[in-house]
């Protein structure tokens, strides 16, 4: 005789569908500027499978709001032009609606354990500082005069200040070396950097938006 299988439970989470767990969205939620306590109340009245699955009007409005505070991090981590100088200072601008700060400092902290990361927020107009030990902390004076602050307090690096470097001097170098005329895909380009990207202090006025090689060539600059 066949056994018979056991029937699930239609309501139970197999896997991650499209949206986020309650412990998820209780964590990260308070980072959106448009976040308020009471929505922590009726996201809790929730079934888990509702919010996973984007089941009624309020668990979409709770998602969307989750994918913006994941959109902004992961744009200021990728289209934030940053600057090093022999100091260890690595400092740049972004433009952060919403509370993601420390993520996106983390983030550059990852990835230059051994310098000072300081970022202007044209949002806030406040900087704010991680030091080598992971360590945050939010200044209201003027951009340059904390750069000039805490760079005064270390020493010059040899090591940094032998790659001094200019992020359009990467880019430029970068783009003649991996352009190929032939492989030309605009719709993959406006995929990929959207429009609305040029708006972000790091891509504003930036070398992108002269390699667009929808209106020239590059033997044009």
């Amino acid at each position: 005789m066949k056994k018979k299988k056991k029937l699930q439970d239609p309501l139970k989470v197999l896997g991650r569908a499209r949206g986020y767990s309650r412990k998820e969205l209780i964590q990260n939620l308070p980072r959106h500027k448009n976040f308020t306590p009471d929505l922590i109340d009726k996201l809790k009245k929730l079934p888990e499978v509702v919010l996973r699955n984007s089941g009624t009007p309020l668990a979409k409005k709770l998602i969307k709001m989750m994918k913006e505070l994941n959109t902004e991090a992961y744009r200021a981590k990728q289209f934030t032009r940053t600057e090093l100088n022999d100091r260890g200072v690595l400092y740049g601008i972004v433009l952060l609606k919403h509370k993601v700060m420390d993520i996106v400092l983390n983030y550059f902290h990852m990835r230059w354990p051994q310098c000072l990361i300081c970022l202007y927020n044209e949002d806030t107009h406040k900087t704010s500082v991680m030091n080598e030990k992971g360590v945050i902390w939010e200044s209201e004076l003027a951009f340059r005069e904390v750069i000039k602050k805490i760079s005064k307090k270390r020493k010059i690096m040899p090591y940094f200040k032998e790659i001094q470097f200019s992020g359009d001097k990467i880019f430029e170098t970068l783009y003649k070396s991996q352009y190929i005329e032939e492989r030309d895909n605009p719709n993959f380009f406006e995929q990929m950097i959207p429009k609305h990207c040029y708006k972000l202090p790091g891509m504003r006025d930036g070398v992108e938006k002269r390699f667009n090689y929808q209106i020239k060539k590059l033997d044009d600059f």
